[in-house]
């Protein structure tokens, strides 16, 4: 809980859009926990929550996905259009949980918490921590500033030409990976990075702050997108270029190297910076082995998970990036990866692609 002295009128202000008399009145409680926060409203459907919005005025919002009157993402996309405000959004953990929270985030909602579907009330108090984080957090990151999304992701690829290409007095034996960090906000910043890289680009792994049941849905909707295979990692499999391996909710993921190749180890060796997956454990074996031979990005995201290890990284030889504050969500990662030394330069978020491509050894046409 936060101690610090609060006056009523200085409180986050917070209203809960959610059907479910439960899930309003255990946030409820845990919100009015913190000193802080308070919850200033609930609305059970979108069409009161419109009226509450103007009548409360509230900081942050927390948004259900499925309810009466009106879907979830329906009310966040007119929102954003009309009203934005922080909204984190409150998912089951299912495959159709995750595919709507992901176009949540599209839409541009900030975060999300996973809603439990068992034991509701031990689970999400066990969240409490979380939560209030998130909320505290959201009232300092910038909405984002971008024309929506309004159709969804197509089945087939969205491929465009590619304007980069592999310089040709590279050996054929040669193999640099690129290697991704980042957290709120990170899912549309990776998907911004991953559409401009050509097929034939080196390996990538990526590591992103999710809960398990999140990844899966996340790697299938970029390799929708994207001109590269992305997929979840998989223990022991090699690491190939032209791909993109992603490490699954609640599993680290580092490299291995055999004689010949790099492998993914995906394990649940204990959280480091409170998370798991961490972005310190890729970032320390890319360290560890490739002989400075890797380039490491660092994007958006709450808090200093990845900026020890990208100045290993530095220090061996790789050269790294991170994002600029101007274009991050949250400049925590990014920030603190800087304040450590690790960083060779700090890129805008609609030209990290090109600045990664060159650092691959690519060269445009």
């Amino acid at each position: 809980m936060n101690m610090m002295s609060t006056t009523s009128t200085d409180k986050i202000k917070v209203l809960i859009v959610d059907d479910s008399a439960l899930i309003r009145a255990l946030l409820t409680e845990i919100i009015n926990q913190a000193d802080d926060m308070q919850v200033v409203g609930v609305a059970r459907d979108p069409i009161v929550a419109r009226e509450k919005i103007r009548e409360l005025k509230p900081d942050v919002i927390t948004l259900d996905i499925e309810m009466p009157n009106m879907d979830g993402l329906d009310f966040l996309e007119k929102l954003m259009r009309l009203h934005p405000l922080p909204v984190l959004m409150v998912s089951t953990l299912t495959q159709k949980g995750s595919e709507a929270t992901l176009r949540a985030l599209e839409l541009g909602a900030i975060d999300y918490i996973a809603k439990p579907k068992v034991d509701v009330k031990n689970q999400l108090e066990s969240y409490a921590d979380e939560i209030t984080s998130k909320i505290r957090m959201m009232t300092k990151a910038k909405m984002k500033s971008k024309q929506l999304a309004h159709k969804p992701i197509e089945k087939a690829k969205l491929l465009k030409p590619n304007t980069y290409k592999l310089s040709t007095n590279q050996p054929s034996t040669y193999q640099t990976l690129l290697v991704i960090g980042a957290s709120t906000g990170g899912t549309e910043a990776i998907k911004e990075v991953l559409l401009e890289m050509p097929a034939d680009c080196p390996p990538i792994l990526i590591v992103q702050h999710m809960p398990p049941g999140f990844t899966k849905s996340y790697a299938a909707r970029l390799n929708n997108l994207c001109e590269i295979t992305v997929r979840e990692a998989v223990q022991g499999e090699r690491i190939l270029p032209g791909h993109a391996y992603i490490a699954p909710g609640d599993y680290h993921l580092s490299i291995g190297r055999t004689s010949t190749h790099y492998i993914c180890n995906v394990t649940q060796d204990p959280e480091v910076n409170r998370h798991r997956p961490a972005v310190d454990v890729l970032f320390n074996s890319v360290a560890a082995l490739t002989k400075g031979n890797a380039v490491g990005v660092i994007l958006t995201g709450m808090g200093k998970d990845g900026a020890a290890g990208m100045k290993r990284m530095h220090d061996a030889g790789c050269k790294n990036l991170a994002q600029d504050e101007a274009s991050c969500v949250v400049f925590g990662m990014p920030k603190e990866a800087i304040a450590q030394g690790g960083v060779d330069e700090v890129v805008p978020l609609d030209q990290m692609a090109q600045h990664i491509l060159r650092y691959l050894g690519f060269n445009e046409d």
